[in-house]
């Protein structure tokens, strides 16, 4: 009797192969976003350029102010934006276009956790580690919108507020709320 080759076998030897190869270059991927991750290059168009910007609408990405977008997230604060690369870019994934780089406030913190997205408590199933007054984040056009309805807009870093924000928010708005030496002393 002649010995048939198992398929199922051989299609789960390829196919743990293939499961290893996904790995290794899904952690050279990570290894290669923690390297620009940790370094200081002040703005985020040209880290987009060069990972080709996986998922973004905008490659060349620009501030509310007309410049390039600088990092919102700061050295030794969380790490921001909606794809987690320090910065308030945005792109068809991003349906609630995190491009607000605002600073945190106790006030706004509170007003937020009260709308029912709780932003100081640690998650750390996400690696979220809670937010605390004084630390930036790239907010949601529309919770930064309705916080300046309601009084408790937190300062906003205009240099790294995505230009998308001005779809939602006036550029007078933030700059009402322009982050200050002087608002630093108030959070």
């Amino acid at each position: 009797e002649e010995r048939r080759p198992n398929t199922k076998a051989m299609v789960l030897g390829l196919a743990a192969r293939a499961c290893s190869v996904c790995i290794l270059l899904t952690l050279a991927f990570l290894t290669l976003v923690n390297v620009s991750l940790s370094s200081s290059e002040p703005t985020c168009g040209a880290r987009d350029k060069a990972m080709g910007s996986i998922g973004r609408a905008n490659v060349n990405t620009l501030n509310v102010l007309g410049g390039m977008l600088e990092r919102c997230s700061r050295p030794g604060g969380p790490v921001t934006g909606f794809y987690r690369d320090g910065c308030c870019t945005t792109g068809e994934n991003d349906l609630g276009r995190h491009t607000v780089c605002s600073r945190m406030t106790a006030a706004f913190l509170s007003f937020t956790r009260e709308r029912g997205n709780d932003l100081s408590s640690p998650a750390p199933h996400y690696g979220f580690p809670g937010l605390k007054p004084g630390d930036q984040w790239c907010l949601c056009a529309s919770r930064w919108k309705e916080a300046f309805e309601h009084g408790v807009a937190p300062p906003v870093v205009l240099e790294a507020t995505h230009e998308a924000a001005l779809q939602i928010v006036s550029l007078e708005a933030l700059r009402d709320h322009a982050f200050t030496r002087e608002t630093e002393t108030e959070l």
